[in-house]
This record gives structure tokens, sequence and C-alpha cells, in this order.
């Protein structure tokens, strides 16, 4: 049968990873529509591609270059955070969330009102609005496939097993660009070597948050939510040739792992056609050819952000929203020179400081009172960039 899809942020990495999939196997998949942020061009070159019936651009602005683009075509065009709901909201068989940053909570959670099943890249909608998110989709009994390889693998992984014989997640961590730096060098990290991963092809924040370890934070947060775990049964290790992407350790000792190469059109592929396999081996994986496999605890002291987003996971409640927003907040500020590397963490600790003075770490009881939380610590963690950003010269 013919799957209904609907992409939430075409133009990213995720997004043009999944257009290969589909590219790959056109009779299996039909686009109803696709979505991007301000990159209308892209988005119509993507929707002439797939052949979608609709296109949005989030941005109003880049509106009539994407009417522009794709003028003589039957794709249908609209813009606006108003649009973009509408048509994440659309009845499709499965929607792909793949929209960076808390920007894509609310299309996810149209698409979760719609009954669609969600194969979900966005972070935010678990670090920002975990708890209201996973009731959110318990209450329309839609299904969460998880798209990012690390869940993904652990997803594979508990198929066939029992949650009470499961004693640990561990998720797997490639260490990022600066494993081994001093303290001192990783001050004077530029964001041109920060987005510059030496193994997986990621967007520009992401990157940033795999060269801080907070990426991994989240994950741990993510899982939490996905497979209702207690803090204590998930771990990180870091594996600098990211071949295995997750071990589970059972009750009896045994340790399971999920392996495969790096690159996201696999997982992207294993939740498109879920819950068949199928889908073209796009790179595999020769085990002739590794020379070696290794692991080793994360450094904590070195790379903070990892401890604190353990910190708010255990802590549960607003904590996770708000070291989410302080986060992108300040990953956007160092993306603009704003300030160092290093600070990127402290932003987020002071921030969580603050919020918590002020009262702020309850539970958000719904996915808009945490986007509402959400945007009271980027005031916060606003302030605090401004309190520690580099000197002008």
């Amino acid at each position: 049968m013919v799957r209904r899809i609907t992409i939430l942020g075409a133009t990213g990495s995720i997004g043009q990873s999944a257009a290969c999939v589909i590219e790959a196997d056109p009779e299996r998949f039909a686009v109803h529509a696709v979505t991007a942020g301000s990159n209308a061009e892209r988005l119509a070159e993507i929707a002439l591609r797939l052949n979608a019936r609709k296109a949005v651009i989030r941005d109003p602005s880049a509106l009539p270059r994407l009417k522009e683009a794709l003028a003589g075509t039957s794709v249908d065009c609209s813009g606006g955070d108003d649009a973009l709901e509408e048509a994440a909201g659309e009845p499709v068989d499965m929607t792909l969330s793949a929209i960076v940053g808390a920007a894509g909570v609310r299309p996810t959670a149209a698409a979760v009102r719609a009954g669609n099943t969600i194969a979900l890249a966005n972070k935010e909608c678990l670090t920002c609005a975990g708890s209201a998110f996973m009731a959110l989709a318990a209450e329309h009994d839609v299904r969460l496939l998880p798209v990012d390889s690390e869940h993904n693998a652990v997803f594979q992984l508990l198929q066939g097993k029992t949650m009470s014989s499961v004693g640990k997640i561990t998720l797997t961590a490639s260490g990022g660009p600066f494993r081994g730096w001093s303290k001192a060098r990783l001050a004077g990290v530029t964001p041109e070597q920060a987005v510059a991963h030496p193994i997986w092809s990621m967007g520009a924040k992401i990157s940033v948050d795999s060269a801080t370890l907070m990426n991994k934070g989240l994950e741990l947060i993510e899982a939490r939510h996905l497979f209702d775990l207690a803090p204590e049964s998930l771990d990180v290790v870091i594996h600098p040739q990211s071949v295995i992407h997750a071990f589970v350790t059972l009750q009896d000792g045994s340790v399971h792992a999920e392996m495969g190469a790096a690159d996201m059109r696999r997982p992207i592929a294993h939740c498109l056609y879920w819950p068949k396999r199928r889908g073209k081996p796009f790179v595999g994986l020769d085990l002739a050819k590794l020379s070696d496999l290794t692991f080793e605890e994360p450094d904590v002291d070195l790379f903070p952000a990892l401890r604190l987003a353990r910190e708010a996971m255990a802590r549960g409640c607003g904590a996770e929203t708000v070291l989410n927003a302080a986060n992108e907040l300040a990953v956007a500020s160092f993306l603009e020179n704003r300030i160092a590397f290093t600070k990127i963490p402290d932003i987020v600790d002071m921030t969580l400081e603050e919020s918590d003075r002020n009262g702020l770490l309850n539970e958000p009881g719904s996915v808009d009172t945490a986007l509402e939380l959400d945007k009271q610590a980027r005031e916060i963690a606003a302030r605090m960039v401004l309190h520690n950003q580099k000197p002008t010269s």
C-alpha cells in the first residue's frame, strides 16, 4: 500500500535524507506536504522532487519566493505559523517531524491531534514538553517512532523484550570534535570548528550540541520519556567510531547492541517502512574492515553540559524545559559569535538557577504551558548572555 507522508522540516539534514529514502522507492510513498523555515528555493526543489501536493514556508516573508519558484506547478503554497500548523494537522499515514528546535513542537502536536503516526526527529517535543507531549500522544492513541539513531537503535533492541527484563539502556556518543582537548583550548573554539562533526552530517545547532555533549544529555531525556524509564536506568558511553548506536543490558547481564553505518537514511527508512523492514541499504557495514571498537567514560568535568542534563532529568518537571530552552538560546548566541564555546553550559546552569529562584520549575501541565515556560526561560537566558558575551572590539 502507498503510505501518505508529510515532512515537517524538509530542507534540513533529516528531511533531505528522508527525501533520498522516498525517491528510492517512489511507488511506496506519496508526499502530501513539505515544510521549511525560510529556505524557499530548496523547499520548492524538494516539493518538485517528491511531487508534494503542498509546500509551506514558516517565514511569511519568504512566501513570494516560494510562489515564484513553484509558479506553473500544481503545488499549493502557503506561509506563516498558522499555515504550518494547518498543514501539519491534516490527516496522513505518517508525519516525519524534523523541524529543529522548539518551533517544531506545536506543528508536531497538531499532527498528533490528527491521529498521524509520528516519525520523531524533533528533540524538543520531548525535551521541552516531554510528559505533556507523551500524554497527548497517549490521548490520541498515536504511535511515536524514534528517528534519532540512538533511540531508533533502542526501539529495535526492545522489540520482543519485556521492560521488566531490561536493567539498563546505554546510548553511545562519538565524543564530538573536541574529545581530549584541554579546558584552555576549548575556550577558543570557533563556530566553524564546532559545526565540523567528524562522523555525522548534521545541522549547525545539533552539531554544536554534539560538541558540548549536550546532545547526548538531551537524548537521555528523550529516552526517559520515549521508553518510560527511570533516570538511573539510562547511561552514556563514548564510542568514537559510531558503529554501535545503543546497548540494552538485560537483568541477567546479557548486553545486546545495535550496529550500523553512520548514515541517517538507515533509521529514517526503518521508521518510514515500519512495521516492515524494507528499503535499500544505502551504506553497508563491513565488519572485517573495522579495525577496532573503543569505549570510554564521558568527561563531565570537561563537558559539563552532560552533567547539567542528567541533573535536569533527575529533577524532571520544568527543569528539562528550562535546560532545553536555555541551551537553544546559548547555542544560537555562540553561533553568532556573541559568547565563548565554554559559556554555553554556564548560560544553561545560570538560567536553571534563576528559574528555580523564580519558582518556574513546576511540571508543565500541557504542551502550551511547556512552550510558555520555554519562552520565560529564553528571556532569562538572554539576560545571562548579555552579562557573559564577548567584549566588542
